[in-house]
């Protein structure tokens, strides 16, 4: 059965194109299958976040999408802004540029102010890493800075940047942060196997666009 795939999935709609017609849809949705969360760009946090009252269904905001690369100060006030609007977990794009180049500092220093302005509201925040764009090492350093500035999870990807979840990355995700963070798999997930293969190898959240196609059994000949 896919039904139990639900609880792990983010029902994600973060098209510069979606219309509000198109988020009261993915709301909708997400309430009707009980997925665990909507993801969304901010401008749409507040409209979601009233749909959403009442309901399990939490609000992800992505924050600093998709590059990562704006100034710490810039990245907290959108943060603070999703925060205001009624986000309860912030998918926020790590520093890529700066992990690549070994200033530690700055990546810790752009990520924890998020996290403590998140944590301070009893919210949560994903740091996504962009697998595709990291070696192995900086994979693995990526996720010990995500936990040193306060991160609850850390996300393989954006889908953004020509490249995906793969299982291997959630493994080393997931071996690098042992039982600390929850590790989220996001990027090219399309089928119900392919989401189980992902929690089995250590994901505890699923990130895609493809969510009824997870938990709705095909129609044979439909």
């Amino acid at each position: 059965m896919s039904h139990d795939l639900a609880g792990f999935i983010d029902h994600t709609l973060l098209a510069p194109e979606a219309s509000a017609v198109d988020v009261a849809r993915l709301c909708e949705e997400a309430v009707d299958h009980g997925f665990a969360a909507v993801c969304v760009n901010g401008v749409h946090v507040r409209a979601c976040a009233e749909r959403m009252a009442g309901s399990d269904v939490a609000v992800a905001a992505v924050v600093g999408f998709p590059l990562g690369a704006m100034h710490p100060e810039a990245k907290l006030a959108e943060a603070l802004q999703a925060l205001r609007d009624g986000a309860r977990e912030l998918d926020v794009v790590q520093q890529i540029g700066a992990l690549r180049s070994g200033d530690e500092e700055l990546v810790v220093r752009d990520l924890r102010g998020v996290c403590a302005a998140a944590h301070a509201q009893e919210a949560r925040v994903k740091v996504i890493l962009e697998t595709a764009l990291l070696t192995r090492a900086e994979k693995v350093r990526g996720c010990e800075l995500a936990r040193a500035a306060g991160a609850d999870f850390v996300k393989t990807s954006t889908g953004f940047a020509g490249g995906g979840a793969t299982v291997e990355d959630v493994a080393l995700l997931r071996a690098t942060v042992g039982d600390a963070l929850g590790v989220k798999a996001s990027g090219g997930i399309r089928t119900a196997a392919e989401a189980r293969r992902m929690i089995a190898a250590g994901a505890t959240r699923l990130g895609t666009s493809n969510g009824l196609a997870l938990v709705v059994p095909r129609v044979p000949g439909g």
